[in-house]
């Protein structure tokens, strides 16, 4: 309890200063961890031990577990040809299974392992340098998923280190990969999504850029991932500005179909153009926080439950209630994706599970400063 207050306590000394983010996120996971070291609540809610989280999917997904689980073992490329062989190049869980592939080959970065990807000696080695794709693009060239996952395993490589005077030659290096895996399967939005990050990188004019996202659009009109893809080109951090974002953003939300995640993205957005300075009621619970809210509760409620895309909405979504003080919502969304952290704004912080585990604890407790408790938890 003497850790419940303390924690109450900077949370409302933080409402009425107003931290910089920056600073108020170290006093959080401060805060997290300090209650964490004694005691844990997590176990009367269900919740995976912070040990246990997976930092490499942002949600379940058994068949790319059970694939990088093989791959890890063996070093054979053939699991994750299987894979990519039985899911549809139109699929939104093909884009993803894409990246996590890419990212297995360029990191060794297995469950419950915190941290930069390969920050951990003694992690089993997913990739060995990448050693299993090189094979596979060597043993199977004419194979899209092949392509595919080293185009994204070099655009991985060269945004490790941007400052790398190599940075440059991989990425067109990666782009060439892409015009390879457009060869390899024509209709495909997915080499054409890789090449979203591509382009950005390389600071493509404006009118080459939006070239590229209309061969996107041609194929996939309403692809959840290949807007989040290309939402960072238009933010005031890349070539663009806060209004062209939430220009993009918004009119991707009005013109979304029935049951479609699209009317989520304006929070990503909000996210992206967030004051370093603010009060956190002014801003958490401003309107445009609360709207950009409103419209990811609303597509959750459209979507399909099992949409691939899903996990990555509710994960951003939990830091806003978070901060919002909103905790019963949060507690709905965290027992939805607890067990996997792979997704923003987690895997902006070195250590991903350390930092979803802190906002897990705050809501935990300031749902049960309201009156919460395990068993008035509405059942997920």
């Amino acid at each position: 309890m003497d850790v419940l207050l303390l924690l109450l306590a900077l949370l409302a000394f933080a409402g009425v200063v107003g931290y910089p983010l920056a600073r108020r996120r170290r006093a959080l996971r401060q805060a997290g961890q300090g209650m964490a070291a004694a005691a844990d609540p997590m176990g009367a809610y269900g919740f995976v031990p912070a040990e246990q989280l997976d930092v490499r999917l942002p949600g379940p997904d058994p068949e790319l577990a059970e694939a990088l689980a093989e791959i890890a073992r063996t070093q054979d490329w053939r699991p994750a040809s299987r894979l990519l062989a039985d899911t549809p190049e139109g699929d939104e869980r093909r884009w993803q299974r894409v990246q996590t592939l890419a990212g297995a080959a360029a990191f060794a970065t297995a469950p419950g392992q915190d941290g930069a990807p390969g920050a951990h000696p003694d992690a089993p080695a997913g990739s060995r340098g990448g050693i299993w794709l090189r094979t596979w693009r060597a043993e199977k060239p004419k194979d899209s998923g092949a392509a595919q996952t080293h185009a994204q395993f070099l655009v991985v490589q060269a945004l490790r280190d941007p400052g790398s005077e190599d940075f440059r030659m991989i990425l067109e290096e990666a782009r060439t990969v892409c015009e390879e895996a457009r060869l390899l399967a024509p209709g495909s939005p997915v080499p054409y999504i890789i090449e979203l990050a591509v382009a950005r990188g390389l600071g493509d004019r404006r009118p080459d850029y939006e070239e590229l996202w209309s061969k996107v659009v041609q194929r996939a009109p309403h692809h959840m991932g290949a807007h989040l893809a290309a939402l960072p080109y238009w933010s005031e951090k890349w070539h663009g500005s806060k209004e062209d974002a939430d220009a993009f953003t918004e009119r991707a939300a009005a013109s979304a179909p029935p049951k479609s995640l699209l009317p989520a993205l304006p929070l990503f957005s909000v996210f992206d153009h967030l004051p370093e300075a603010n009060m956190v009621r002014s801003l958490f619970q401003s309107a445009v926080v609360e709207r950009a809210i409103e419209g990811a509760h609303y597509a959750l409620r459209q979507a399909p439950a099992d949409h691939p895309v899903a996990p990555h909405v509710r994960h951003l979504l939990i830091w806003f209630l978070v901060q919002a003080e909103r905790y019963a919502e949060a507690m709905e969304q965290l027992r939805l994706v607890d067990g996997h952290v792979g997704a923003v704004p987690w895997s902006y912080d070195a250590r991903p599970a350390a930092a979803y585990a802190t906002y897990r604890a705050l809501a935990v407790a300031g749902w049960e400063a309201q009156g919460g408790s395990p068993a008035t938890l509405p059942p997920s």
